[in-house]
Protein backbone atom coordinates (compact mmCIF):
# COMPACT_ATOMS: atom_id res chain seq x y z
CA UNK A 1 0.00 0.00 0.00
CA UNK A 2 1.31 3.45 -0.81
CA UNK A 3 0.07 6.97 -0.34
CA UNK A 4 0.69 10.14 -2.27
CA UNK A 5 1.15 13.54 -0.70
CA UNK A 6 0.98 16.45 -3.13
CA UNK A 7 2.58 19.71 -2.03
CA UNK A 8 0.19 22.66 -1.99
CA UNK A 9 2.92 25.27 -1.78
CA UNK A 10 6.46 26.02 -0.72
CA UNK A 11 8.27 27.87 2.06
CA UNK A 12 10.25 30.96 1.04
CA UNK A 13 12.77 31.66 3.80
CA UNK A 14 16.15 33.21 4.45
CA UNK A 15 17.10 29.88 6.08
CA UNK A 16 18.89 27.63 3.59
CA UNK A 17 20.83 25.13 5.73
CA UNK A 18 18.99 22.91 8.25
CA UNK A 19 22.16 22.80 10.39
CA UNK A 20 21.89 26.57 10.93
CA UNK A 21 18.13 26.64 11.52
CA UNK A 22 16.69 26.86 15.03
CA UNK A 23 15.30 23.59 16.42
CA UNK A 24 11.87 25.19 16.95
CA UNK A 25 10.37 28.32 15.46
CA UNK A 26 10.01 30.08 18.81
CA UNK A 27 13.77 29.71 19.29
CA UNK A 28 14.58 32.34 16.68
CA UNK A 29 12.75 31.20 13.57
CA UNK A 30 12.60 34.12 11.13
CA UNK A 31 9.64 35.49 9.28
CA UNK A 32 9.01 33.60 6.07
CA UNK A 33 6.56 33.49 3.19
CA UNK A 34 4.28 30.58 2.44
CA UNK A 35 3.60 30.54 -1.29
CA UNK A 36 0.60 28.44 -2.34
CA UNK A 37 -0.42 26.84 -5.63
CA UNK A 38 -3.32 28.54 -7.46
CA UNK A 39 -5.31 25.29 -7.28
CA UNK A 40 -5.71 25.71 -3.49
CA UNK A 41 -6.63 29.42 -3.51
CA UNK A 42 -10.16 28.79 -2.22
CA UNK A 43 -8.70 26.96 0.78
CA UNK A 44 -6.88 30.12 1.89
CA UNK A 45 -10.17 31.99 2.22
CA UNK A 46 -10.77 33.41 5.70
CA UNK A 47 -7.13 33.20 6.83
CA UNK A 48 -6.28 36.55 8.42
CA UNK A 49 -3.49 38.50 10.06
CA UNK A 50 -3.11 37.35 13.65
CA UNK A 51 -4.26 33.77 13.03
CA UNK A 52 -2.20 31.03 14.66
CA UNK A 53 -1.74 28.08 12.34
CA UNK A 54 -0.25 24.62 12.37
CA UNK A 55 1.77 24.27 9.20
CA UNK A 56 2.55 20.76 7.99
CA UNK A 57 5.54 20.39 5.72
CA UNK A 58 7.53 17.63 4.07
CA UNK A 59 11.06 17.87 5.44
CA UNK A 60 12.62 17.01 2.10
CA UNK A 61 16.22 17.18 3.33
CA UNK A 62 15.68 14.75 6.23
CA UNK A 63 17.41 11.39 6.62
CA UNK A 64 14.53 8.88 6.31
CA UNK A 65 16.68 5.95 7.43
CA UNK A 66 17.11 7.09 11.05
CA UNK A 67 15.02 5.59 13.83
CA UNK A 68 17.03 6.89 16.81
CA UNK A 69 18.75 10.24 17.41
CA UNK A 70 20.41 12.24 20.15
CA UNK A 71 17.71 14.86 20.97
CA UNK A 72 18.60 18.35 19.80
CA UNK A 73 21.64 16.86 18.02
CA UNK A 74 23.47 16.84 21.37
CA UNK A 75 25.60 13.69 21.85
CA UNK A 76 25.32 14.22 25.63
CA UNK A 77 21.62 13.33 25.32
CA UNK A 78 20.86 9.59 25.27
CA UNK A 79 20.00 7.93 21.98
CA UNK A 80 16.21 8.21 21.69
CA UNK A 81 13.64 6.80 19.27
CA UNK A 82 12.63 9.42 16.73
CA UNK A 83 8.94 9.09 17.59
CA UNK A 84 9.79 10.46 21.06
CA UNK A 85 11.48 13.52 19.55
CA UNK A 86 10.81 16.43 17.21
CA UNK A 87 13.72 15.38 14.99
CA UNK A 88 13.34 16.10 11.28
CA UNK A 89 15.08 12.80 10.57
CA UNK A 90 12.44 10.03 10.57
CA UNK A 91 10.84 7.53 8.18
CA UNK A 92 8.13 9.97 7.07
CA UNK A 93 9.52 13.45 7.66
CA UNK A 94 6.34 15.44 8.21
CA UNK A 95 7.14 18.78 9.83
CA UNK A 96 4.79 20.41 12.31
CA UNK A 97 5.26 24.15 12.82
CA UNK A 98 3.22 26.63 14.79
CA UNK A 99 3.21 30.01 13.06
CA UNK A 100 1.36 33.32 13.28
CA UNK A 101 0.07 35.07 10.15
CA UNK A 102 1.62 38.53 9.75
CA UNK A 103 0.37 39.36 6.26
CA UNK A 104 -1.95 37.93 3.63
CA UNK A 105 -1.10 38.75 0.01
CA UNK A 106 -3.15 36.70 -2.44
CA UNK A 107 -1.59 33.23 -2.63
CA UNK A 108 1.10 34.15 -0.10
CA UNK A 109 1.12 34.35 3.68
CA UNK A 110 3.92 36.02 5.62
CA UNK A 111 4.35 34.18 8.92
CA UNK A 112 6.43 34.50 12.08
CA UNK A 113 8.56 31.90 13.86
CA UNK A 114 9.16 29.39 11.06
CA UNK A 115 12.26 27.17 11.27
CA UNK A 116 11.69 25.42 7.91
CA UNK A 117 14.31 26.07 5.24
CA UNK A 118 13.75 27.70 1.87
CA UNK A 119 12.11 25.34 -0.61
CA UNK A 120 10.41 23.13 1.98
CA UNK A 121 7.18 21.74 0.48
CA UNK A 122 3.95 22.67 2.27
CA UNK A 123 1.61 19.71 2.85
CA UNK A 124 -1.28 21.31 4.77
CA UNK A 125 -2.37 24.19 6.99
CA UNK A 126 -4.71 23.92 9.96
CA UNK A 127 -5.94 26.50 12.47
CA UNK A 128 -4.52 26.25 15.98
CA UNK A 129 -7.93 26.14 17.68
CA UNK A 130 -8.06 26.62 21.42
CA UNK A 131 -4.29 26.62 21.75
CA UNK A 132 -2.53 29.60 23.30
CA UNK A 133 1.07 30.65 22.97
Amino acid sequence: MSYEIRPIGVVESTLTDPANAPKQGVEGGPEAWLSFEPAVAAGLRNLAVGDDLFLLTWLHLADRSLLAVHPRDDPANPLTGVFSTRSADRPNPVGLHRVRVLEVDGLRLRVADLEAVDGTPIVDVKPALGVTR
